[in-house]
């Protein structure tokens, strides 16, 4: 078990700090941001700090040493909640004559120890010092509830990496906009002046079917001339549009609505009691209720998406395929081109078939796949960039290759996929796997 598991309501701990905060500094963490605190490493290693963060005026003026003038320093206490610590020796250390090479060093390795790839380093500058410190710091494993709590409450997108933030960032209701928020709330006021919150909860409470947020997020991204169809041989890099339209575009556009479908609950629940206080407890059942719908429904809505956009990505690029057929006892997502090839000709060669299954985030669900062979490549796709190095090894005695948007499969992401044969980008599963080995799978024309 690692430290972090051992801990508990971080995100209190983060919500206090963020209120004192004047800047935020947020990183996703690569392997050589933690891997040190795995293998050993001493209180001289540490976080990577980006050349925009350093240059920023984040962290303390830098100075050249006089003793190796290519070695510039900066001391700068820290604040570790997790651990209850005051570093009093860490702080920065940019070498020079290696171009970017700048870190934040003597930290609690503990924290950094264990983690799941792709895990966040959330930290601020205190107007008040906690001690002597004036930076706070803390790791949040990418597999815990506070790193999905914290990816809303930013509406952190795909390809993001690092940034700089203020505090009023993490207390934006959502991503609408400022006038649509007063005309709903304006909207609300009316209805709860009017005695008309249930006519107003009924005519939210139905979100848009996913076809049509499906259709409104490509036609999004084809609207901002990336592409003219959203076909894999037209777009260079179609494992990120892929990733950009489910994970970033139609969610913002959910989101919109989903704000609507449950203020409106909520109001309606306060509104039930007379006083603040007697709502906040004899209404929480109904709101805890409201809140666990919302995120059942998110998780069912983002493995849809990803599942609908490759179909139609597929059916774009003139790919046969036939979605959940059965085969055995399981109903994969794809098989390519279709059941009857698949599991009925005894006679066809390996590379006359293949199974694509879709995945938005794996865990374990991957193996629902592996129970049955049928003579052909098995392809499992996903947006996910925290899988392990142990699953990906599981992935690979199972003989299931891993297909992933093009940026996480390079040097530069912090998943870990770039060394693994077993893991390759949509744009190798299309050009490679497909066009190359199985033309069979490509309608005429």
């Amino acid at each position: 078990m690692t430290f972090m598991e051992q801990t508990s309501d971080q995100w209190s701990l983060a919500d206090a700090l963020i209120a004192r905060s004047g800047k935020l500094f947020l990183k996703k963490l690569s392997r050589n941001d933690s891997s040190w605190a795995n293998e050993g490493g001493g209180h001289q290693y540490g976080f990577y700090v980006p050349r925009a963060v350093r240059e920023s005026g984040y962290f303390p003026e830098l100075h050249a040493r006089e003793d190796i003038p290519h070695i510039l320093e900066a001391e700068c206490p820290s604040f570790w909640p997790q651990t209850g610590e005051i570093r009093q020796d860490s702080g920065v250390k940019y070498y020079s004559n290696k171009q970017s090479e700048c870190h934040f060093t003597r930290i609690p390795p503990e924290l950094f120890r264990g983690l799941n790839p792709a895990s966040w380093l959330l930290g601020g500058t205190l107007a008040e010092p906690e001690g002597t410190a004036h930076h706070w710091f803390m790791v949040i494993d990418s597999a815990s509830a506070e790193a999905e709590l914290l990816e809303s409450r930013l509406d952190i997108q795909a390809n993001f990496h690092f940034g700089l933030f203020s505090p009023s960032d993490f207390k934006r209701a959502s991503s609408i906009e400022a006038d649509e928020a007063a005309e709903l709330i304006e909207e609300i006021d009316a209805a709860l002046r009017n005695g008309t919150i249930e006519a107003l909860v009924a005519k939210y409470s139905k979100l848009p079917s996913p076809d049509m947020l499906a259709n409104a997020a490509r036609a999004d991204f084809l609207s901002s001339g990336k592409a003219k169809a959203f076909d894999p041989w037209a777009i260079k890099k179609p494992g990120d549009a892929l990733m950009r339209v489910s994970r970033d575009i139609e969610f913002a556009i959910y989101r919109r609505y989903e704000l609507r479908m449950r203020a409106v609950e909520v109001a309606k629940v306060l509104a039930g009691y007379d006083r603040t206080a007697t709502a906040a407890v004899r209404g929480f059942p109904s709101m805890d209720s409201i809140f666990l719908s919302a995120s059942q429904q998110r998780k069912s809505r983002a493995g849809k998406s990803f599942e609908g956009h490759l179909a139609a990505m597929l059916t774009a690029g003139g790919v046969r395929f036939e979605a959940q057929a059965i085969l055995g006892q399981r109903r994969p997502d794809f098989v390519l081109p279709d059941q009857a090839t698949v599991a009925l000709d005894k006679s066809r060669n390996f590379e006359d078939a293949a199974i694509l299954s879709a995945k938005t985030t794996l865990r374990e669900r991957w193996k629902q796949i592996t129970h049955e062979r049928f003579n052909c490549a098995i392809f499992l796709a996903t947006v996910d960039d925290r899988i392990s190095k142990e699953a990906l090894a599981d992935l690979q005695r199972a003989e299931i290759t891993l297909v992933v948007p093009e940026s996480l499969k390079m040097k530069t992401n912090e998943s870990l996929y770039y060394h693994d044969s077993n893991v390759i980008s949509f744009r190798e599963f299309f050009d490679e796997e497909v066009a190359r080995k199985r033309p069979s799978l490509l309608f005429a024309g």
